[in-house]
């Protein structure tokens, strides 16, 4: 049986590594699949993580219909046995919604990678719809470290190293340059006070990428 499944967790948790790597193991065992993302920090149309894997994709915009654009490509010949939705909190309720018509409709297996909270800890609406309909959620197990050591649970907007709870609710930022709108994963204590790696002068944990490069 076909199944919807969620993979959540913070920030920094390697959802879409494992995003990339599901879509390499599927396609090594012969089934093919399409990947679907909205707003990547690495541009439209790319599904890209933070160790510095990329791949190419569909871009999900507001009035995409993912349903629409699998049946399209299965009618004029192309298979498709599996869709990979990345970045799925900026998907619309009605996006998840087609996601699990795929499954039901289509039996396609559908595999979704988001975070669930926003820098005000609510629910994206899209992760929302998620939790209501997935048949699966997994939550990923690679742990994220707050500045101070402690697990991670929280994701926070700063703007100069300060932590923003006001604004819109998605703005595409990165980690790296504390100067421009940002994000940093927090505990819930740290994320309570606001309290930032650049306000209590702590040095980040890891670098941005692996240096898969270096000798």
């Amino acid at each position: 049986m076909a199944e919807l499944v969620f993979f959540t967790g913070t920030m920094d948790s390697g959802k879409s590594t494992l995003a990339l790597q599901l879509d390499h193991n599927h396609n090594a065992r012969g089934r093919a699949g399409l990947i679907f993302t909205r707003d990547d920090r690495a541009g439209s149309a790319t599904i890209s993580s933070r160790l510095g894997l990329k791949a190419s994709a569909v871009e999900v915009e507001e009035g995409t219909d993912l349903l629409n654009h699998v049946v399209q490509m299965m009618s004029s010949g192309g298979k498709v046995d599996y869709v990979v939705a990345d970045e799925a909190q900026f998907y619309t309720e009605d996006h998840i919604e087609q996601l699990a018509r795929m499954v039901d409709e289509l039996s396609i297996d559908v595999y979704a990678f988001g975070i669930t909270t926003d820098f005000r800890t609510r629910l994206f609406p899209g992760s929302k719809r998620l939790i209501e309909l997935a048949d699966r959620i997994e939550v990923l197990q690679v742990q994220t470290l707050c500045w101070c050591g402690a697990r991670a649970t929280h994701n926070a907007r700063t703007l100069g190293g300060e932590m923003v709870l006001e604004g819109e609710q998605v703005v595409v930022g990165d980690t790296a340059n504390a100067d421009e709108i940002g994000y940093e994963v927090l505990c819930r204590r740290h994320h309570r006070r606001r309290l930032t790696a650049a306000r209590s002068g702590a040095a980040a944990l890891s670098p941005d990428t692996l240096p898969f490069g270096a000798v």
